[in-house]
């Protein structure tokens, strides 16, 4: 699998103008669009993957792109903020009640409220979990409420198969990350990170790809038990 996503950006015969063309929209993040257009060709490649086609999808149906791209935001946005915000809240709440009460009451809220925070390092990793599985069941079935089929993503994401495969992408993110700290310290390297930055995220995505699809048959359709290659 890992193999597989690393060599996966640079299939085809235009895989440098398909990069090229990443980097561009990154570099011009900062104009809002191209960041729903970048996320709109992930959302692609997932969908691809899933459905076993080899090589990155090219950039064609721009507006197709945006509107992907806006509907993966909603997705991302359900399954994180939300739940962080809540318990976030009530955490901020309970230590605030806590410190305002005094006493062994106002400690036991306290109490409450800092390992309702903590619940938050849990909450974080089910999101990672989730949030690919959902992102790629969208891209296949083609429709925002594929994202939120409960009863498939918990058969694809709470297996020892899935979980191993999706831990691959951590660790090309975190090259992909030091990469890109290092390059930055030049200017010439400062203007190749965007460009670093999409090779790595269409790996990443590849592999999530891969492991949703190891658990499926290729569409949303049900998970198999497939086994991971990592």
């Amino acid at each position: 699998m890992l193999e597989d996503g690393l060599s996966y950006p640079m299939e085809g015969d235009s895989w440098i103008a398909r990069i090229l063309i990443g980097g561009v929209l990154l570099f011009l993040s900062f104009l809002v669009v191209p960041i729903f257009i970048f996320q709109g060709y992930l959302l692609r490649v997932l969908g691809d993957t899933v459905r076993g086609e080899s090589e990155p999808p090219e950039w064609d149906d721009w507006g197709g792109l945006v509107v992907d791209g806006l509907k993966a935001t909603v997705v991302a946005f359900v399954y994180s903020i939300i739940p962080i915000a809540v318990i976030g809240g009530i955490g901020v709440v309970l230590l605030g009640a806590g410190s305002a009460a005094g006493g062994d009451g106002g400690g036991i809220l306290a109490g409450f409220g800092l390992l309702t925070v903590l619940l938050a390092i849990p909450v974080f990793f089910l999101i990672y979990l989730l949030v690919p599985a959902a992102l790629a069941n969208m891209a296949v079935e083609g429709s925002l409420g594929a994202a939120f089929d409960l009863n498939l993503l918990k058969d694809v994401v709470f297996t020892a198969d899935y979980l191993v495969a999706v831990l691959m992408p951590i660790v090309v993110g975190i090259a992909v990350n030091i990469v890109t700290q290092v390059l930055a310290i030049t200017i010439v390297g400062l203007l190749l990170v965007p460009f670093i930055t999409f090779y790595g995220q269409v790996a990443v995505f590849r592999m999530f790809g891969l492991a949703f699809a190891n658990q499926t048959d290729g569409s949303s359709g049900g998970a198999t038990g497939t086994t991971a290659t990592v």
